[in-house]
């Protein structure tokens, strides 16, 4: 039994237990379930994607990354289609850029291709090391600012105004009184660090939800129709790609973005879990872990495959963090995961009755989860200070991810290059400063 135990998933009898490992594993699919609920109803604003073929997709996504990662990388990380990474081809792609949800399908697809050609050329360490840290750092700020403000526009806590753009929403009555009762029901338990604290703030938020009606409509908020049935097909969604704008500019520049988030991504989350769980010494610089390569191979492989079903890219979550912290060392914590998120495909009925005022608390809290980063920003160093602030306040204002990276790496060149620090900057800055200001210029 041991010796299939570390065949399969690296597991040592001497240094590790199974029910630690096991308990681990849905530990961390607790923390990170929110994602089932969540993932639907961002691509809800996309005609021809059904919800329940999304949350399939969602799903299944999640299972095969977290198995590959298990199975291959052998290490205690969970895979799921990434936020930020969904709010990106929905709200930029989609219905910023005007392209078709078959076009961002066929992105994610290219970018999952590229990202495993990086790994096994071992290019991908080059290219981490020509992006600055201080971007990297920013863009995950940017992207929490960004996905909390489309949980609030979603639930009518943040609405338009024709004077002033936005404003506050009648936050008293209808969804923005049950998202702003969630916001604080989740944020008590996260506060309280209870284990699952934004899945259960979802799950309490939506049973609220069946006693507040909304305005326009004299109905209930939640609409729940079951709690067990079959999972939905994904046919309606699956292989569907569009080749018809594979050699255009805006392809290469949102394979670039899905690329370049979630390689960092990936590797701050990989670092960060591993530092904070005590698997390496705190000062491992960035590819210095152990698996590194492994553990991207899973990362693409696993986008590759739920671009084929149907769903954004899927990337390696932190909140993996949370199964790693409850001792869980070993491929064996992930496909514990797996297996929880295999069971919880025949609970579609209960998490797609969830409303967008139960998962905007949701949105609200990761996006304080990404704001850390900005500790590690030198705001003394304008030069790096006035890209990083560029890249986070335009990612919400111009409810772009995308041109908030593309203002954020022209921006970085210019000052340098104003400031005279020529040498700062590597060609590939250089090389993408340009590129990318030939897009504003030509297209």
């Amino acid at each position: 039994m041991n010796k299939s135990l570390e065949n399969l998933f690296g597991f040592d009898s001497q240094k590790h237990n199974v029910r630690t490992e096991i308990m681990a594993g849905i530990t961390t699919f607790l923390t990170m379930a929110y994602i089932l609920a969540v993932n639907p109803a961002i691509f809800s604003a996309l005609p021809g994607m059904p919800g329940g073929s999304v949350f399939t997709a969602t799903a299944l996504a999640a299972i095969i990354g977290t198995l590959v990662m298990a199975l291959y990388a052998k290490k205690p990380f969970a895979l799921a289609p990434g936020m930020g990474l969904n709010a990106f081809f929905v709200y930029t792609v989609c219905l910023g850029m005007g392209y078709t949800w078959q076009f961002a399908l066929t992105a994610v697809l290219l970018e999952g291709i590229i990202f495993i050609i990086l790994t096994v050329t071992k290019v991908r360490s080059l290219l981490l090391k020509a992006i600055p840290g201080t971007l990297n750092k920013a863009i995950g700020a940017g992207i929490g600012l960004f996905i909390a403000f489309i949980g609030m526009q979603n639930a009518g806590i943040i609405v338009h105004n024709d004077a002033t753009l936005v404003s506050l929403g009648h936050i008293t009555e209808g969804t923005a009184l049950l998202a702003m009762i969630g916001l604080f029901i989740t944020a008590g338990l996260v506060m309280a660090k209870v284990r699952g604290g934004i899945l259960w703030g979802i799950l309490a938020t939506t049973l609220i939800g069946l006693l507040i009606k909304d305005p326009s409509t004299g109905e209930a908020i939640t609409k729940l129709n079951g709690i067990v049935s079959v999972p939905d097909s994904v046919e309606p969604i699956c292989f569907k790609f569009e080749w018809s704008h594979l050699l255009s500019f805006d392809m290469l520049v949102v394979v670039f973005t899905f690329l370049f988030i979630d390689m960092f991504d990936t590797m701050g989350t990989i670092i960060g879990v591993h530092q904070g769980g005590g698997m390496v010494d705190q000062q491992s610089k960035r590819d210095d872990i152990p698996g590194m390569d492994k553990m991207f191979m899973a990362d693409s492989v696993a986008t590759v495959c739920g671009a084929c079903l149907g769903t954004s890219t899927t990337t390696t979550y932190v909140e993996s963090a949370s199964g790693v912290g409850e001792g869980g060392r070993t491929g064996l914590t992930a496909f514990s995961t797996a297996v929880c998120f295999a069971l919880a495909l025949f609970f579609s009925p209960l998490f797609l009755a969830i409303p967008s005022a139960a998962t905007a608390p949701a949105l609200i809290i990761v996006g304080v989860m990404m704001m850390p980063a900005v500790r590690r920003i030198h705001w003394e160093d304008y030069c790096r200070a006035i890209p990083a602030f560029l890249t986070i306040i335009l990612m919400p204002l111009a409810y772009s991810i995308s041109d908030g990276i593309l203002i954020g790496v022209i921006s970085y060149v210019v000052c340098h290059a104003i400031a005279g620090k020529f040498k700062q900057v590597s060609i590939t800055m250089w090389i993408l400063a340009v590129l990318f200001i030939c897009k504003y210029i030509f297209i």
